[in-house]
């Protein structure tokens, strides 16, 4: 089959890798319907972010079940599933705790020795603690499809930074960050009921989003000037939540300064850089609290998924660009230049 993998920065390939097989009971393989291409997944790109030459690349993917090993009780070959960024048994104590990341049994897509997303098939470890069934019919509804591809990582992504945030109705939110993960951030913010919605971003077509997302006001400006801006908009104080979906040290410098005392930030954007930007001191003298990390999003898929058939979300504006397998290169090209938001890969 053809996989998408890496072989050196900026050198993505598409070729020709062995087909995934039952290698455990527990395991299917799922013939991959859409993929897509991540922010994360430029840290590679770019150097920032170590990768074997040849190594699969790739974790966010919806398919069809092809084939399921005797051990699995919870799905059948046909099945349409979705499948979160991080596989996990479901059975461990991180598990039933939510915490699925921190699975010792789970791992993530396109690491060493496992398959990536963005090719034809995946074998999925432990598909009964991972996978989650979707409506067949869904198979059919190219938007839906489109939409439900976000449940593998930057819907989950952003709603676990607004509840890391403390994002409660009425409440006052601010968002760092334009990227899909910051876009969804704010729909989520939206669904759990925040009142007032600042969206931080300078490029039109994705603050045209956050808009249609549930944003209220947009703020352009960067650094001090970005905080002084918010803080304008507020009165002079903060905003109670605030959403980090950057990850680098100015991103959380300029969360932390628009945060009002006795607020939360919560943060997912993959660090990178050569500092946190946190200052305890501040934080401590100002009552801030931090929470987020690496989202759980297997936990958080059964809550948002009715919202998403329903239509009452919507996150399928954030692909804003659809190829073929073999223009993933391309889109990575695409994403590293800004000249597209998020890459929707059709195998």
């Amino acid at each position: 089959m053809r996989a998408t993998v890496i072989h050196a920065p900026h050198d993505i390939r598409v070729q020709e890798v062995p087909d995934p097989v039952v290698q455990q009971p527990t395991d299917v393989v799922l013939r991959v319907l859409r993929a897509c291409i991540c922010g994360s997944d430029l840290w590679a790109y770019r150097d920032e972010s170590a990768r074997q030459p040849g190594q699969r690349i790739g974790h966010e993917f919806l398919g069809i079940v092809e084939e399921a090993g005797s051990g699995v009780n919870g799905f059948a070959v046909g099945d349409l599933v979705v499948a979160p960024f991080v596989w996990s048994d479901g059975s461990c104590a991180y598990c039933a705790e939510g915490l699925t990341t921190s699975c010792p049994q789970g791992g993530f897509w396109g690491s060493v020795g496992s398959d990536g997303g963005q090719g034809e098939a995946v074998r999925v470890p432990f598909a009964d603690g991972t996978l989650v069934k979707l409506p067949a019919a869904a198979a059919s509804d190219d938007h839906l499809l489109t939409a439900l591809l976000a449940l593998s990582d930057v819907l989950g992504t952003g709603h676990h930074a607004a509840v890391g945030a403390g994002v409660e109705p009425g409440s006052t939110v601010a968002v760092v960050g334009d990227g899909a993960v910051g876009l969804c951030g704010v729909m989520a913010a939206k669904r759990l009921g925040a009142e007032r919605i600042i969206a931080l971003g300078r490029h039109q077509a994705r603050t045209d989003i956050a808009r249609t997302f549930g944003a209220t006001d947009v703020v352009a400006e960067r650094g001090d000037a970005a905080v002084a801006a918010v803080r304008e908009l507020l009165g002079g104080e903060g905003a109670h939540a605030v959403i980090e979906a950057v990850g680098t040290e100015q991103s959380m410098r300029t969360a932390v300064g628009i945060t009002r005392d006795g607020g939360s930030i919560g943060y997912v954007g993959v660090p990178h850089g050569s500092g946190t930007g946190l200052d305890l001191g501040v934080m401590f003298d100002r009552n801030i609290a931090l929470r987020g990390g690496v989202a759980p999003v297997r936990t958080y898929i059964p809550e948002l998924l009715p919202d998403v058939l329903s239509g009452t979300i919507d996150p399928s504006p954030v692909f804003d660009l659809a190829i073929g397998l073999d223009e993933v290169p391309v889109g990575y090209k695409a994403m590293d230049e800004r000249t597209a938001l998020k890459v929707l890969i059709k195998p």
